[in-house]
C-alpha cells in the first residue's frame, strides 16, 4: 500500500484558469490528480492525451466537456471515460475534478490542438 497525503501532493498550474495538485505513487499504469477549473480551459482550442485513458470524477461545480462532435454536461457525483486522442475542453465557471490516468499521465503526452 502506498499513501500519499493532500500536504505532500505536488501543486501545478495549467493557466490562471486551471490549477492542479498531482498525486504520483511512482507507479507506471496508474495515478490520480485533482484539477479545480474556474473558466473555460485551455482557453481557446482543445487539449489531448495521446497515450492516457482519463477517468474524470466531478466533486464539486457543474459545467460540460466539450469535444469536437459532441458536448457532454456534467455536475457534482458524475463520472466520464475521456479516451486517449479525444480533443477537449473544459467550459465551467467552477469545478473541482478528479481525474485517474491509465497508463500513468506525463507532460510529453498531453497536447494542446486547433
Amino acid at each position: 500500500m502506498k499513501v500519499i497525503q493532500k500536504n505532500d501532493a505536488i501543486s501545478g498550474k495549467n493557466s490562471e484558469k486551471c490549477t492542479t495538485l498531482e498525486y504520483s505513487f511512482g507507479d507506471k499504469d496508474i495515478d490520480v490528480g485533482v484539477a479545480t477549473i474556474t473558466g473555460r480551459y485551455p482557453e481557446k482550442d482543445y487539449c489531448v492525451n495521446t497515450i492516457c485513458k482519463e477517468l474524470v470524477f466531478v466533486l464539486e461545480g457543474t459545467g460540460s466537456l466539450c469535444f469536437q462532435n459532441e458536448k457532454v454536461d456534467f455536475s457534482k457525483g458524475d463520472a466520464i471515460l475521456i479516451e486517449p486522442n479525444e480533443k477537449y475542453y473544459w467550459d465551467t465557471e467552477f469545478c473541482i475534478v478528479s481525474m485517474t490516468c491509465t497508463p500513468s499521465w506525463s507532460p510529453e503526452q498531453y497536447k494542446l490542438m486547433k
